[in-house]
C-alpha cells in the first residue's frame, strides 16, 4: 500500500476552474518508430521548432480526466482506460502514433503521483474539489509540407480544480443554455467525434457572446439538417423523458456521427441502468424540446460532471427569440440529481465503487 501523502494547507480560496502551479509534468517523445523513455519537467513550458505540425496544421489532441482524494487519504483516478482509448481514437484521425495504454496510465500515475499535495482534501462526493488531468498528444516534429513529421510528443500535466458551471458534490445549481444556430461546431463525416484541440477554439467568441448574454453553456444542433440536438459546445446531452405515469424513468441519449463519446455519459448510462432506468439512444429532434418532451436536461462532461439545464433559448426568427423551460424552469430534477449524487460518490470515495471504475485499487504512489 502506498504511503499518504497529505494535502497542502496552501490552496486558493475558492479553488476555481483554472490552472495552478504544480511540481511538473510527465512527458515522452515518439521518434525512430518508437515511444522513449518518460522525463520530469519541472517548469510548465516546452521548447518547439516553429515549424511544428502540431502549431501549424493543428494536429494536436487531448483528454481530460479526474484525481479525488478518498477517505483513506488515497488519491484514486476516474476510469484512465477509457481515456486512454479515446486518445488513441482521435489521434488515429490526424495521423499521429497510438500512446500504448500502459504509457498512458504511467504517464498519469507519474503526473498525479508527483503532484499528490495538490490533490484537494477529501470531503464527501468530492465538494472540495479534484485534480484535473490533461494529457495532451500533439506534431511536435517540423515540416512544411502537409504531412505528418518523424516525430510527436505525449505530456501528462494536472491542477488542482474547483468547479466548472458551480456544480459542487451533491449541490447542481440549474444553467440557462443557448442554441448557437449561426455556426456549426461539427458536419457529418467530420471530426467532431474526436477530442481534436481545434473542434474547441472555433467555439470561444460565440460561448463568450452567449456568456455576456445570460446564458452559461451553448448547444449545438445537426449541421446537416439543424434539427436534431448534437452536443453541448463543452459536454455531452442527456434527458428523461417526461413521464407517463408508469413510474418507469427513461434516459434518452442522443446518437449522432458527430458526438463526443463521454467517458461520463458512459458512466452515467451505467449508473442508470443500476437504478433500473430505461436508456433509449435515438437521434433526438429539438422540437420534441419545444413540446415538453423532457422532465429534465443535463450538459455532461469531466470538467462539469453534470450540468442541469433549465431553460433553452433558441431563434424562432432571425429577430427573436423563445425560451423553453425544463421542468420548474428554476432548479435542477430530481433525476439527475440522484445520478450526480452516485456519480461524486463512486468518484470521491463516498460510496462503494462496485463498477470498478477507480484506479488504481490501492491508491497512487507518489513515490515512484
Amino acid at each position: 500500500m502506498p504511503s499518504v501523502v497529505p494535502p497542502s494547507d496552501k490552496f486558493p480560496k475558492p479553488l476555481a476552474f483554472d490552472l495552478y502551479p504544480t511540481n511538473g509534468f510527465a512527458k515522452y517523445v515518439w521518434k525512430d518508430g518508437k515511444w522513449g523513455s518518460v522525463e520530469w519537467v519541472k517548469e510548465p513550458y516546452l521548447n518547439l521548432h516553429v515549424g511544428n505540425v502540431g502549431l501549424n496544421y493543428g494536429a494536436s489532441v487531448f483528454e481530460g480526466l479526474k484525481a479525488f482524494r478518498h477517505p483513506d487519504g488515497h488519491v484514486r483516478v476516474f476510469r484512465p482506460k477509457d481515456n486512454s482509448a479515446r486518445l488513441n481514437h482521435s489521434a488515429d484521425i490526424v495521423s499521429m502514433p497510438e500512446v500504448p495504454e500502459e504509457i498512458f496510465l504511467e504517464g498519469v500515475q507519474l503526473a498525479v503521483g508527483r503532484n499528490l499535495e495538490w490533490v484537494p482534501p477529501h470531503a464527501d462526493y468530492g465538494a472540495s474539489g479534484s485534480m484535473y488531468i490533461r494529457p495532451l498528444l500533439f506534431a511536435s516534429g517540423a515540416n512544411l509540407i502537409l504531412n505528418p513529421p518523424s516525430e510527436f510528443t505525449f505530456i501528462v500535466y494536472v491542477t488542482p480544480t474547483g468547479s466548472l458551471y458551480g456544480t459542487a458534490g451533491t449541490q447542481a445549481p440549474a444553467v440557462d443554455a443557448f442554441i448557437l444556430e449561426t455556426f456549426d461546431r461539427a458536419a457529418p463525416k467530420g471530426v467532431g467525434h474526436a477530442k481534436l484541440a481545434g473542434n474547441y477554439a472555433p467555439t470561444f467568441k460565440h460561448a463568450a457572446a452567449a456568456k455576456k448574454a445570460g446564458f452559461p453553456i451553448t448547444l449545438h444542433l445537426d449541421a446537416k439538417t439543424r434539427t436534431n440536438i448534437d452536443e453541448f459546445s463543452t459536454s455531452n446531452f442527456l434527458a428523461i423523458a417526461k413521464s407517463t405515469g408508469d413510474g418507469k424513468t427513461k434516459l434518452v441519449v442522443p446518437t449522432s456521427e458527430s458526438i463526443l463519446k463521454s467517458v461520463t455519459t458512459k458512466a452515467i448510462i451505467e449508473i442508470a441502468q443500476s437504478f433500473g432506468w430505461e436508456i433509449e439512444r435515438r437521434i433526438v429532434p429539438f422540437q420534441e424540446v419545444i413540446d415538453g418532451g423532457f422532465d429534465e436536461v443535463c450538459a455532461c462532461g469531466t470538467a462539469a460532471a453534470i450540468t442541469p439545464i433549465r431553460s433553452i433559448t433558441y431563434h424562432d426568427s432571425a429577430e427573436t427569440t423563445k425560451k423553453v423551460s425544463i421542468g420548474d424552469g428554476v432548479n435542477a430534477g430530481k433525476g439527475f440529481l440522484s445520478i450526480l449524487s452516485q456519480l461524486t460518490g463512486i468518484q470521491s470515495g463516498t460510496k462503494e465503487d462496485t463498477f470498478g471504475w477507480t484506479w488504481p485499487k490501492a491508491g497512487v504512489d507518489g513515490s515512484l
